[in-house]
C-alpha cells in the first residue's frame, strides 16, 4: 500500500507541476478540469447514480467548466460566484453536520447532486482564477489547506481527547482543529515575511488579506478558511459513510479517489477568493 501511494503521488507530481508552472493558464485549467470531471463521477456514484448516468454527470460537469473557460471566467470570474459558494458551504455544511450520515440520504437525490456539482464547479473556477493570479497566490492557498491538515493530524495525535464528529470521522478531534488553526496562523505570518523580503511573481493570499483587512482581519479569515477545509473533509466523509464506501473510488491507487484528495480544497479556494475580493 505504501509503495502504491508513493508511486501514485510521484506520477501526480510529474503531471501537475509542469502544468502549474506553465507560463500559460490552459494546461493547468485542462488538467484540473479532467480531475474535477472525475470527481463529479465519484460524487454521482456516492449519491446513488451508477453506470453511464454517473459518467454522464461527470462529463456534464467538465462541459460546464469548459464553458466557463470559453467565456473567459477561468481568468476573472464574477465575484458573486465566490459568495454563492460561500453561502452554500457555510449554510449547507452546517446543515449536513447536524444531519449526519443518517440524515444525508433523506435529502432528495437531485438536490445532493446539484449541490455537489455546484461545489465542484466553483472550486475548479477558483483554482483557475488563482492560477491566473500568480504562482505565489495559488500556492499560498494550497499550503493553507495542507498546513491545517498536517497541524491537525499531529495536534490530534498529541492532544486529541474530544471527538469532533464521531459519527462522521471518528479520528478527528477538537484539539486537532485548534492545532490546525494555530498552524495556519504560523504559516500566514511566515508567508507575509517571505513576501516582504523576497521578490515574488504575485502577492500571496496573506499579503492581499493583510493589505485589505489588517493583521487582525487576516488572522480571522485564515482561521475561517482552515475551519471550512475541515467542513469539506467532513462532508465527503459523511457522503461516503452514508453510501457505505471506504473511498470515493479507486482511480488513484493507494490514495482512493480524486474526491479523497481534494475534499478539503473544495471550500477553501472559492472562499479564499471571496475573502480576498472584499
Amino acid at each position: 500500500m505504501l509503495k502504491q501511494r508513493v508511486i501514485t503521488a510521484l506520477i501526480l507530481l510529474v503531471v501537475l507541476l509542469p502544468a502549474l508552472f506553465a507560463p500559460v493558464a490552459w494546461p493547468f485549467a485542462l488538467l484540473t478540469l479532467l480531475m474535477i470531471g472525475a470527481a463529479g463521477w465519484e460524487w454521482a456514484r456516492l449519491n446513488g447514480v451508477a453506470g453511464g448516468a454517473a459518467i454522464g454527470l461527470g462529463a456534464l460537469l467538465a462541459l460546464a467548466c469548459a464553458a466557463a473557460l470559453w467565456a473567459g471566467w477561468a481568468v476573472t470570474a464574477p465575484a458573486w460566484i465566490w459568495w454563492v459558494a460561500t453561502l452554500v458551504w457555510v449554510l449547507g455544511g452546517a446543515w449536513a453536520m447536524k444531519a449526519g450520515p443518517a440524515g444525508w440520504p433523506s435529502v432528495p437525490k437531485e438536490l445532493r447532486l446539484a449541490l455537489g456539482i455546484l461545489a465542484l464547479w466553483t472550486a475548479w473556477l477558483a483554482l483557475a482564477n488563482a492560477k491566473f493570479a500568480g504562482i505565489n497566490f495559488i500556492l499560498s492557498i494550497f499550503c493553507l489547506v495542507w498546513a491545517a491538515d498536517i497541524a491537525a493530524y499531529f495536534g490530534g495525535k498529541t492532544f486529541g481527547k474530544r471527538k469532533l464528529a464521531p459519527t462522521i470521522s471518528p479520528g478527528k478531534s477538537w484539539e486537532g482543529v485548534w492545532s490546525g488553526m494555530v498552524g495556519v496562523l504560523i504559516l500566514a505570518a511566515a508567508w507575509l515575511a517571505i513576501d516582504r523580503s523576497h521578490a515574488v511573481d504575485s502577492p500571496s493570499l496573506y499579503t492581499r488579506l493583510n493589505e485589505r483587512h489588517g493583521l487582525f482581519g487576516l488572522g480571522l479569515i485564515v482561521i475561517f478558511l482552515a475551519a471550512m477545509s475541515v467542513v469539506g473533509d467532513l462532508i465527503e466523509s459523511l457522503a461516503k459513510r452514508a453510501a457505505g464506501a471506504k473511498d470515493s473510488s479507486n482511480l488513484l491507487p493507494g490514495h482512493g479517489g480524486v474526491l479523497d484528495r481534494i475534499d478539503a480544497l473544495l471550500p477553501a479556494f472559492p472562499l479564499a477568493l471571496a475573502m480576498s475580493s472584499i
